[in-house]
């Protein structure tokens, strides 16, 4: 029988091995759970493209080279939605982000510079409480963590301050539409595109309630703007998104802006966004191989008699492979063939460790391109984990320093009497890391006579409430007189020292009068019992030592 007879007689009993339908080749690719039946279980990347923003497509900014491309050209509006979109999808730039912003406590106190001698105490006092209502009614903390949070995310952050009698409101603009070419005596003016308004909202009702919201000096703008009255200017770069239209200057005394230094108002971790994709992809491959090897597929071979004939019909055959389908129809994973064919196996399993070190390295990349530890995030351990933190520290701390000054402009423009003092704004070095040890650090140099509140501020209490708890409990409640603490060198006064010292020396005259010029403190230990107040094995032990 030749080898063409022999597949037509295969044919006959019932096996195609040639025309087979796609259709039937797909459920192989396809994994049992229970009753019900997964599709292949990588992540696809065209999610991230059914985001839209409805101004702009972000569909086409997700990509790696479109990314790389924003990055190049500094396109600040591309690169801001990237950025926000990366907050909103993804758990690691989001952890990274938010411990930045949250890693200072925004600890803050004033105190006065006083030029004058003869300055009234009273007035004084009078007006150092009224600055801390004022800046307790601002809260600070909260301003300072709010603007830290944007301009991590963002790469920077535009405001407007509007003060008032109870403290100041500092109101968002729109960081897109803003800029900084230019500044006057040392501040920065801040520059806003009017279109932002018929941009954003298209509703002309809704857009003049919500114009009327914003300061005076920006209506003034927009309705110059309307009024064709702004100049029209050259392209500052290549990025300039609104063309050379609808820029109006803002009071440089009452619009600000917060940056990292060096960032050039671009998002700080917008980098390490490409690395976050390849950890996208690795963690796909990674799943789907790790899916393939919980499948099983199970091999029947048929038996053929010594002419390579079926040893039995087609009928029979079926019901061999039904028999085995029902019995496996609840395993997890697994499918079967009936063949008369021989097939080889290839174990890949060894490739697994492979597998799992290229995910580590592309983990490490991520982290390497955010510029954190990557054991800040999970449970391994590194010696270099405290320096790292340090590192991290001091990128923030630059701005903790642009906080410092603007609080600091802000008080000095309410001093009522700049002649005789002057009212200085600080920030703690607090963090979330290390608080507790320089609050520790403050309490040590109090005993050299240095500040008696910064201790508790460190711990997180305002300096007002500091101050106002101990008016309360010493004037009013009189707690100093009914809670009084132990004898100790640290709560005496030179005084009480003095006269405790006193009545050392004359308790330690008079006992040396009497024991004969020999002091109590000679005796060490405790007072030895008298002989009818011995327990029996305290004698059994004398006599022994005799």
């Amino acid at each position: 029988m030749t080898e063409k007879d022999r597949q037509a007689e295969i044919h006959e009993k019932g096996f195609d091995m040639g025309n087979y339908s796609r259709s039937t080749v797909d459920q192989y690719g396809k994994i049992k759970v229970g009753t019900k039946t997964l599709e292949d279980a990588s992540i696809n990347l065209g999610d991230y493209k059914k985001f839209g923003e409805r101004d702009y497509n972000i569909a086409q900014l997700v990509d790696k080279g479109e990314i790389y491309r924003a990055i190049l050209y500094k396109r600040h509006r591309e690169l801001k939605l990237i950025s926000r979109y990366f907050y909103r999808t993804n758990g690691l730039y989001q952890k990274v982000c938010d411990y930045y912003a949250t890693m200072y406590r925004w600890d803050w106190y004033i105190v006065p510079r006083i030029y004058n001698d003869n300055t009234n105490e009273d007035k004084l006092g009078k007006e150092f409480y009224e600055m801390l209502d004022y800046l307790d009614d601002t809260h600070v903390a909260k301003v300072c963590a709010d603007i830290a949070h944007k301009v991590i995310i963002d790469g920077c952050y535009y405001g407007y301050i509007i003060e008032g009698t109870e403290g100041i409101v500092v109101q968002e603009l729109p960081a897109e539409y803003c800029r900084i070419r230019f500044n006057v005596r040392n501040m920065p003016v801040v520059e806003m595109n009017m279109r932002f308004f018929d941009d954003r909202f298209h509703s002309v009702d809704y857009r003049l309630k919500v114009l009327k919201m914003f300061p005076k000096d920006i209506q003034k703008g927009y309705v110059l703007w309307k009024q064709r009255k702004l100049p029209t200017e050259y392209p500052v770069t290549e990025t300039d998104w609104f063309g050379t239209e609808g820029w109006y200057p803002l009071d440089p005394g009452c619009a600000v802006k917060f940056s990292m230094p060096g960032t050039d108002d671009i998002p700080i971790f917008i980098n390490a966004i490409p690395s976050i994709l390849d950890l996208d992809d690795a963690q796909a491959l990674d799943r789907m191989k790790q899916m393939q090897e919980l499948s099983k597929i199970l091999i029947q071979k048929l038996p053929l008699d010594k002419n390579g004939d079926l040893i039995f019909d087609i009928d029979e055959a079926r019901d061999w492979h039904n028999n085995a389908v029902n019995m496996l129809s609840h395993t997890v994973g697994t499918d079967i063939i009936t063949t008369v064919a021989d097939i080889d196996s290839i174990d890949l399993s060894d490739t697994n460790q492979m597998n799992k070190d290229s995910l580590e390295r592309v983990e490490r990349t991520v982290y390497n391109n955010f510029g954190v530890a990557k054991n800040l995030f999970n449970t391994d351990g590194n010696l270099s984990l405290e320096k790292s933190i340090l590192q991290d520290e001091g990128q923030m701390r630059q701005l903790k320093l642009q906080f410092e000054i603007f609080f600091d402009r802000i008080i000095q423009g309410r001093t009522k009497n700049k002649k005789k003092y002057k009212f200085r704004f600080y920030m703690l070095d607090t963090t979330q890391y290390n608080y507790k040890e320089i609050s520790k650090y403050y309490k040590e140099q109090m005993q050299n006579g240095q500040s008696k509140v910064l201790a508790q501020i460190a711990l997180g209490h305002s300096q007002s409430s500091v101050i106002d708890t101990a008016v309360f409990e010493n004037d009013y409640l009189h707690l100093s007189e009914v809670m009084i603490p132990p004898m100790m060198s640290s709560t005496m006064s030179s005084e009480d020292l003095q006269l405790l010292g006193k009545n050392k020396q004359g308790n330690t005259s008079q006992t040396q009068s009497n024991t004969g010029g020999q002091s109590s403190s000679d005796q060490v230990g405790r007072p030895a019992k008298e002989e009818g107040q011995l327990s029996d094995k305290t004698i059994q032990n004398k006599e022994s030592q005799k």
